[in-house]
């Protein structure tokens, strides 16, 4: 542990030399206080983010650099802030690159409601959303669903929720992929997965997902800015949660799967959830079909919980429809066909990214037509004590990273460790004086997630910038955050 060799490229550039068994180097976008923590962590913990960015160097096909964003940490077999991306003739896919919370992302929606009004009726907002969005462990939403629908909620996405009265059309206008995405097939999906989404469709979940209200602190890029439809004190809603009970499900059972294929053909598993198969073999499909399944979970969830955010905002401030609707959403643990440029030639490569951010620059036609001549809205969740980020994709960073960001601050202590340091009641209590009004379904979980359990989101993004593959457009203040 901590003997991974590592060299300075620039300021906010690190790198692993390709050596043995490694197909490509390792890159990770820190500055040299980040890789000194990186260094002792991997000396003193059991899990290594550096070792495990070498690891997935070794993975067959991977292309450019095993890559970690700067909000990198330990993650199962893949770090957390971790990026590969794959040929599809020669590659492999593998369930590290994915995790457990299958599409777990953020969507943020743009309140038409002065700041200060929010700030008058705080109290009242927070009890609204905390009455209306379920949200805790295990929690059940309003949409209870036989095993029939499940599968049209893996096909659809944020439509099935849509045709039932969650949201309105335009929102999917702002939803990466549309808010579906093709490939799926619930029928590789197992039954035990499915039964355990029944009643999870429009719930918030617990750990480290959220909803807040939030408004727009300061604007570091106005010409991006005015396009999305920021300006200061804008009030804006963002909604982090994922694929439930179903994505992790996923995970688990094809960890089995993936396992007797690293066996049967022959690939080095150096972490129990970097078993993999190739893109292209009957396994490596069948988990492609199911993970774009969860996906198309999370896509339906969020746009659920979009549609009870909607509600009551309508019901405390009278406004309509138009009065509440879509910045972006993306997902930030997620594989995607894509095509990127390698060696001066286009491609089609699989791009895993876990707990990374798709963040395409200018001019990509995935983008919204609206979005496309600056690039695509990042959604950067920090802590509920301290600030969020919008950041938007570069030229630069569809070159080194296949388009890539960082999803959130990072963790800097487990949650064992921040349940040893911090009380819940104490948390909510020190929020509170500072005018951030906390909800939570249980005081361990907002002691878990206490805003000095996590890096300094200013300082993650801060890196991404001074690396030139992201760019700072706004940063947003919470008011309230709805935990689980």
């Amino acid at each position: 542990m901590g003997s991974v060799k590592i060299v300075k490229v620039h300021d906010y550039l690190w790198e692993i030399p390709k050596e043995g068994s490694m197909n490509v180097p390792g890159r990770i976008y820190a500055d040299r206080k980040s890789i000194e923590h990186l260094r002792e962590e991997g000396r003193s913990k059991q899990w290594d983010a550096l070792l495990q960015v070498k690891n997935v160097a070794r993975l067959p096909g991977i292309q450019n650099a095993s890559l970690a964003m700067a909000d990198i940490h330990p993650g199962y077999g893949f770090p957390i802030g971790g990026v590969g991306a794959f040929d599809v003739e020669t590659g492999v896919v593998t369930m590290a690159g994915v995790g457990f919370d299958i599409n777990c992302g953020v969507r943020t929606m743009i309140v038409d409601v002065p700041r200060s009004d929010i700030e008058r009726r705080k109290e009242d907002l927070a009890d609204a959303l905390f009455r209306s969005v379920p949200a805790g462990l295990g929690s059940t939403g309003y949409l209870k669903l036989s095993m029939k629908e499940i599968d049209q909620v893996l096909r659809q996405g944020a439509r099935f929720s849509l045709e039932r009265g969650f949201g309105v059309e335009g929102d999917l206008d702002y939803i990466e992929e549309g808010g579906v995405v093709g490939g799926a097939d619930p029928g590789c999906v197992s039954r035990h997965a499915k039964e355990r989404q029944f009643k999870q469709v429009g719930t918030l979940g617990s750990g480290n997902h959220y909803l807040e209200v939030q408004y727009v602190d300061e604007v570091f890029d106005r010409p991006s800015a005015e396009v999305f439809g920021l300006k200061e004190d804008t009030v804006v809603v963002s909604i982090h949660t994922g694929s439930r009970a179903l994505g992790h499900q996923i995970g688990t059972d094809y960890l089995r799967t993936l396992k007797r294929a690293s066996e049967k053909y022959g690939i080095s598993v150096l972490e129990a959830e970097l078993v993999a198969a190739p893109i292209k073999s009957p396994e490596g499909e069948q988990y492609i079909a199911a993970v774009n399944s969860g996906i198309n979970c999370a896509f339906a969830n969020r746009q659920a919980i979009g549609g009870l955010v909607r509600n009551v905002f309508k019901e405390q401030f009278a406004i309509g429809d138009s009065g509440i609707g879509m910045l972006y959403e993306v997902g930030h643990n997620n594989l995607k066909f894509e095509r990127h440029e390698v060696n001066g030639v286009m491609r089609k490569l699989l791009v895993l990214r876990k707990g990374a951010t798709r963040a395409f620059g200018p001019g990509r036609r995935e983008v919204p037509g609206r979005y496309r001549p600056v690039g695509q809205p990042v959604l950067v969740g920090g802590t509920m004590g301290t600030c969020s980020f919008v950041l938007v994709g570069t030229e630069q960073g569809m070159d080194e990273t296949f388009g890539s960001a960082v999803h959130g601050a990072g963790r800097l202590k487990s949650r064992k460790q921040a349940l040893r340091q911090y009380r819940g009641e104490t948390v909510i209590r020190d929020l509170a004086g500072e005018g951030i009004i906390i909800r939570v379904h249980s005081k361990r979980g907002a002691a878990e997630e206490a805003p000095g359990a996590y890096k300094d989101v200013e300082r993650v993004v801060a890196i991404m910038e001074g690396a030139g593959v992201n760019k700072r457009v706004v940063r947003l203040k919470p008011m309230i955050c709805i935990k689980g």
